[in-house]
């Protein structure tokens, strides 16, 4: 492995779905690069796709000025450029033609004479790192997801901003819940975990949280609106991850995006349970999805400081010439950990997580 002063010029992506708080990352590693180590930075375009086509553009310091507080990416990203099987053309069927492009990001990356990359990513744009590792691509993961679903890391900047925006979602769907004494469903994202949709309901005051992890029933939830009635409740707020699903079925697919490596899309799960709830207790029910407003919006203050965190933290290693590792946040504190360690797996809420047991002790079902 080459020695940590080798380092010249390193470069910076952000990979996957965009959420609060990328700008913060890519202004700390570009700011600690230049003014502490001299490096210089590029910025490559539109996550892994920019190492796969050839687009990259240096950044210096004015260029990452006054991004702190703007969500999105200034550098673009994508969520369908896993080099490993990339859709190259379309058939005559008008399914993808996928091609393994590995050979290209390397060339690519020796053709840029990047030293090392920055990814800043989830779980997806790791495992898709990963298999770059043996081919000398030398590179330090940022944690990103408002999922917070990474493998190995208690907290992922973006999830604090989520969590706000679907809690403010809910707490207005309360007032018109009540107003017209309906059951109101609000379809949070959350593929395989429920992170989110747990901490926005319990933030937002859900009577009921359905979570991937744990499988619903609908006759006891239909049985747990028509008590509320009973005991006077004049509405019934239910939160739902767009992964969740009953015990007795699968998890409700909107569309197939043929051209992705990872071609299911999710959603719709909160109209087709509104529906039901609907002919099962007689009560006017309504189902609201929030969808990309989650990911969307000004980085709270606790992502925008945990994320420059996470950059200074990156460059940290890459200048101690610790390479293909991964900042992550455990018991509060930042450290790192291979990128092996998270390439392919999930951070799930843990059926006994304490969150879920002071929900239960409040009155929260989880339809089970």
């Amino acid at each position: 492995m080459p020695e940590a002063q080798t380092i010249r010029r390193i470069g910076i992506l952000t990979g996957g779905g965009d959420c609060p708080g990328l700008n913060a990352v890519i202004r700390a590693v570009t700011k600690a690069a230049l003014n502490d180590h001299k490096w210089e930075v590029f910025g490559i375009e539109d996550g892994l796709l920019g190492l796969i086509v050839g687009r990259v553009r240096q950044l210096q310091s004015p260029d990452v000025s006054n991004i702190l507080t703007r969500g999105g990416t200034i550098l673009g990203t994508s969520n369908k450029a896993n080099p490993a099987r990339f859709a190259i053309a379309m058939d005559d069927n008008n399914n993808p033609i996928f091609e393994d492009v590995t050979d290209r990001v390397i060339e690519n990356y020796r053709a840029f004479k990047l030293d090392a990359v920055v990814l800043v990513g989830g779980d997806g744009t790791m495992t898709a790192a990963a298999s770059l590792m043996d081919r000398g691509f030398r590179a330090v993961g940022v944690p990103k997801t408002i999922d917070n679903d990474l493998a190995c890391c208690e907290l992922t900047f973006g999830f604090l901003t989520a969590v706000s925006t679907a809690t403010d979602a809910i707490d207005r769907i309360h007032t018109t819940a009540a107003s017209h004494h309906r059951i109101m469903l609000v379809e949070t994202m959350g593929r395989n975990a429920g992170w989110l949709t747990l901490y926005a309901g319990m933030a937002g005051g859900a009577d009921v949280i359905l979570i991937p992890e744990i499988p619903f029933d609908v006759q006891k939830i239909a049985h747990e609106c028509r008590e509320r009635m009973h005991r006077g409740r004049s509405s019934t707020i239910i939160v739902v991850a767009e992964g969740a699903r009953p015990t007795s079925g699968e998890q409700t697919i909107k569309q197939i995006v043929k051209d992705s490596h990872d071609a299911v899309r999710l959603g719709g799960v909160a109209e087709r349970l509104a529906d039901q709830l609907a002919e099962l207790t007689n009560l006017e029910t309504r189902s609201v999805i929030l969808g990309h407003t989650q990911r969307g919006g000004s980085p709270v203050a606790a992502d925008r400081v945990v994320a420059t965190q996470f950059g200074h933290a990156a460059t940290d290693l890459l200048a101690a010439g610790k390479f293909n590792r991964v900042v992550v946040m455990q018991n509060n504190r930042i450290t790192d950990v291979g990128i092996h360690e998270v390439a392919g797996k999930q951070r799930l809420v843990p059926h006994d997580h304490p969150l879920i047991r002071a929900a239960r002790s409040t009155g929260v079902t989880f339809g089970d």
